[in-house]
C-alpha cells in the first residue's frame, strides 16, 4: 500500500524558513515521480516542485523558483521541500503526491490529478 506522510509544517514569520518532509512507503522509490502541491483556502491545488528520483531531475513552479528546493533521500525514502524566504502568500496546506514515472509535461503544476497517491498534508502559515 502506497503511503505518504508529510511533516514539518508550522507557523513562521515572513522571511523565515521551513523544511517539509514526505516519508514514503509501499512502492519502489526510484519508479515514482514525487511532488509537492499546496492548496490555499478557496483555491485549487498548485504544483510547487517535483522530483524524479531515478534521474534526479527536478521541476519548480515559477512562484517558488530560487526560494524552494526539492530533494530526496533514497535510502530513507523521504522527499524534502526546503522553503526559504517565506511570504504570507506561501500560506497553504502542503501535500506530497506520487505517481509512477510519467511524462510530466510543461503544465504539470496545474495537473494535480495526474498524481494518484496523496498524503494528508501539513499546514504552513506565514505571518507578516
Amino acid at each position: 500500500e502506497v503511503q505518504l506522510v508529510e511533516s514539518g509544517g508550522g507557523s513562521v514569520q515572513a522571511g523565515e524558513s521551513l523544511r517539509l518532509s514526505c516519508l514514503t512507503s509501499g512502492f519502489i522509490f526510484d519508479d515514482y515521480v514525487i511532488g509537492w502541491f499546496r492548496q490555499a483556502p478557496g483555491k485549487e491545488h498548485e504544483g510547487i516542485a517535483v522530483i524524479s528520483s531515478s534521474n534526479g531531475k527536478t521541476y519548480y513552479a515559477d512562484s517558488v523558483k530560487g526560494r524552494f528546493t526539492i530533494s530526496s533521500d533514497g535510502a530513507k525514502k523521504i522527499v524534502y521541500l526546503q522553503m526559504n524566504n517565506l511570504t504570507p502568500g506561501d500560506t497553504a496546506g502542503y501535500f506530497c503526491a506520487a505517481e509512477p514515472v510519467f511524462d510530466l509535461g510543461s503544465d504539470w503544476a496545474s495537473r494535480p490529478l495526474d498524481f494518484g497517491f496523496w498524503g494528508q498534508g501539513t499546514q504552513v502559515t506565514v505571518s507578516s
